[in-house]
């Protein structure tokens, strides 16, 4: 019997490693496979826990992680951190996830080893290089050494297409962030949350985008004010990036206004209970955009491109930039009129069935002469 398939999946951040956790637990399951978890730990605290949470265990864990470094600094030492793994392990493929650092990197370091690379959720773009920054160019340049692209819908796919990869190399999968709600849903809790009103109307903000540092994060804090000024029924949790770029501008801004809860970054499980729990969610998470429908909530993207269309086109999403008026008009408008409230959280989700992490891992049994049937493709 030949042995398993070497398979090592990097991953660096939490959204990485909440997208990931699908397709390495499937690989586990598969005896064809040996799947081996390389964690970058650009995140280290919000990575570790979704890791506990998906029952997952770093084979190598190289701990880039350092206050206030560089984008430059993480993909220095990201680079080299991979470049020794990889000559010591030698896999037969590397899986990588979305657009941030340890993806790119990840990507280069297999193709300095001339090894092939998978990427996970491959095709998302905006069209401006600078937005978002740097993650528009991260996935872009992972699709250049791609050797397989695994598109999370229709639209993805054919922005890869467009740009002139092979289509016999890009696959439709749906977006694995709905195989890892689908997974948690059922057994969240709101472990270490502040208590709230149950009679409140929950508005749950994140916002860490480079691009809204500074004045754009200060516009958004004055949005919030103004709205739980003006709706007395609203209750807000913001979840409070652990970047000092974006703790320095949120906490003096927003720190004792009423019904203004700043949190710490929630684990995986309990934010997504206020995913679910909310009424409406002000963000500028690619992640975010992606959940939220699937749990019928509402959401206003803090951004004004995103390079994930389907949700707007769906109605689920709205882009409203950070423009202070522009965010309170949105969200008054969703807070008082109910029917337009209801056209968006009864929309349908359009990223994904939960079985994106099975169809990729037919798809590499098929790549590696395993079976010769490939998967249905994912269709909205």
């Amino acid at each position: 019997m030949s042995r398993p398939v070497p398979v090592l999946a990097v991953v660096g951040t939490r959204p990485d490693a909440v997208k990931m956790a699908p397709v390495v637990k499937a690989l586990q399951q598969d005896p064809d496979f040996r799947p081996l978890l390389v964690a970058t730990a650009q995140h280290r605290e919000m990575l570790d826990q979704v890791l506990r949470l998906f029952d997952l265990q770093p084979d190598v864990d190289l701990g880039v992680m350092r206050p206030r470094q560089t984008l430059a600094e993480v993909t220095v030492r990201t680079l080299e951190g991979l470049d020794r793994v990889l000559a010591q392990v030698r896999p037969a493929l590397v899986l990588v996830q979305g657009d941030a650092a340890p993806c790119f990197c990840g990507a280069l370091a297999a193709y300095y080893h001339r090894i092939p690379v998978g990427h996970v959720e491959a095709g998302l773009r905006t069209g401006d290089k600078y937005r978002p920054f740097p993650e528009e160019m991260y996935r872009r340049m992972t699709a250049a050494v791609a050797d397989l692209h695994f598109a999370p819908t229709p639209q993805a796919r054919d922005n890869l297409l467009r740009e002139g990869y092979d289509p016999a190399k890009v696959f439709v999968t749906g977006n694995t962030v709905i195989d890892a709600l689908h997974a948690v849903a059922p057994q969240v809790r709101p472990d270490g949350l502040p208590p709230l009103d149950p009679h409140s109307r929950l508005l749950l903000v994140t916002a860490h985008r480079r691009e809204n540092w500074g004045r754009p994060l200060r516009e958004v804090c004055e949005a919030v004010r103004e709205l739980v000024s003006r709706f007395p029924d609203v209750e807000v949790v913001f979840s409070v990036h652990r970047n000092p770029a974006v703790r320095e501008v949120i906490l003096p801004a927003l720190a004792g206004v009423p019904r203004v809860h700043l949190v710490d970054p929630p684990d995986y499980g309990p934010f997504v209970y206020l995913e679910r729990r909310a009424y409406l969610i002000l963000t500028d998470s690619g992640g975010v955009q992606e959940e939220a429908p699937g749990l019928g909530t509402p959401v206003l993207v803090l951004r004004d491109t995103t390079e994930r269309p389907e949700g707007v086109a769906a109605g689920v999403v709205r882009l409203v930039g950070t423009d202070r008026r522009r965010v309170v008009e949105e969200a008054a408008r969703l807070l008082e009129d109910p029917e337009a409230y209801r056209s968006m959280a009864t929309a349908t989700n359009p990223y994904g069935d939960g079985q994106a992490a099975r169809r990729i891992v037919q798809i590499l049994r098929v790549y590696f002469g395993l079976s010769d049937q490939l998967p249905e493709p994912f269709s909205p």
